[in-house]
């Protein structure tokens, strides 16, 4: 049986972070500059910017709200964490401002901005191979050996009830909102903010974005049962924060009841969201983030009655050298 979060356990979350992670701007884009993108929608869209947390991603919420409630035993042995990046910052940030030692347990392929950022947060930064299940694995033998407190990226309530809060202040800033999009790779961050909305509104629709490369919460979702893809398979994408392999089992159950429906797109229309987005709004998301915003740039046809759509931009840390890349090519262009 799941551990369903309930919505006294975001708002006691939203409590915990005051202070710590930032109420996000919700910014609505420009038709006009769309338009000059090459973009025209029939709904307004609006921007829930996570990239502006101080990691620069949504998972400083979720990582924050498991640590600080540790019992201070566990506090003093230190925590772990496996992740491709930005739950690695997380917890190390957690954990430096919870006076806890922090190891991470990262990809060797990560991308150089975010493992640079782990060092500087002061973690202890260990590094494997590709696979998901691999840094699990790997994390799980550290904390069996030192004691440490396994803090998993999105598989516990914790977890998702502190990604949850951004689900909060989408609903308290656009209280007319019709549909609400998220990336998706372990679930924590879709099966949170999509409880947080449905616990206030079943009216409004929640669709979870991913990788067509990296498409196991799509296949879940139509078999009602969980899917895990190889790792060699999800490390295909450029969107290193979604080559999860599978789904949780308690984020999964989270999906079920409240999620109405899983997109996938196309490595070319998340880079040309990324591009569009840069154009349009002067800023450039991560792959992972510009996942959601390509859907509701690329589906419109998913949301036929919708008037106004939020997309949560859960990162904006992006390679440098893929940045570049990226403005190098012909903004706006609508790929095939």
């Amino acid at each position: 049986m799941a551990n369903f979060i309930t919505l006294d356990d975001i708002r006691a979350a939203q409590k915990r972070l005051h202070g710590v992670a930032r109420h996000t701007r919700l910014l609505a884009l420009d038709a006009a500059k769309l338009a000059a993108a090459g973009i025209r929608l029939p709904y307004r869209l609006h921007l829930k910017l996570e990239n502006e947390q101080p990691i620069g991603s949504f998972k400083l919420r979720g990582a924050y709200n498991m640590i600080a409630q540790l019992p201070a035993d566990a506090l003093a042995r230190g925590v772990v964490a496996y992740s491709s990046g930005n739950h690695a910052q997380g917890v190390a940030f957690a954990a430096r401002a919870l006076g806890a030692k922090a190891v991470i347990v990262m990809p060797s392929a990560a991308p150089s901005v975010k493992l640079e950022a782990v060092k500087a947060l002061g973690a202890e930064l260990i590094l494997v191979g590709p696979s998901s299940s691999e840094r699990k694995q790997k994390a799980e033998q550290l904390a069996a050996e030192h004691g440490y407190a396994l803090i998993p990226p999105y598989d516990d309530a914790r977890i998702i009830a502190g990604a949850a809060t951004c689900g909060l202040e989408i609903l308290a800033d656009l209280p007319t909102v019709d549909c609400v999009l998220a990336p998706v790779g372990g679930g924590g961050l879709l099966g949170g903010v999509a409880t947080a909305i449905k616990s206030q509104d079943r009216n409004k629709k929640i669709f979870g974005v991913e990788p067509a490369l990296a498409a196991d919460a799509a296949a879940s979702s139509a078999q009602k049962k969980l899917v895990e893809l190889p790792g060699a398979d999800t490390a295909r994408t450029l969107a290193d924060g979604l080559r999860t392999q599978s789904l949780g089992h308690i984020t999964f159950q989270h999906i079920l009841r409240h999620v109405d429906g899983i997109l996938t797109v196309t490595e070319e229309e998340m880079l040309t969201a990324m591009r569009v987005l840069a154009q349009a709004a002067g800023f450039m998301p991560e792959p992972s983030g510009a996942v959601a915003l390509a859907a509701a740039l690329y589906r419109a046809d998913a949301f036929p009655d919708a008037q106004q759509i939020a997309v949560v931009i859960s990162g904006g840390n992006v390679d440098p050298t893929l940045h570049d890349d990226i403005l190098s090519k012909n903004p706006g262009a609508h790929p095939e």
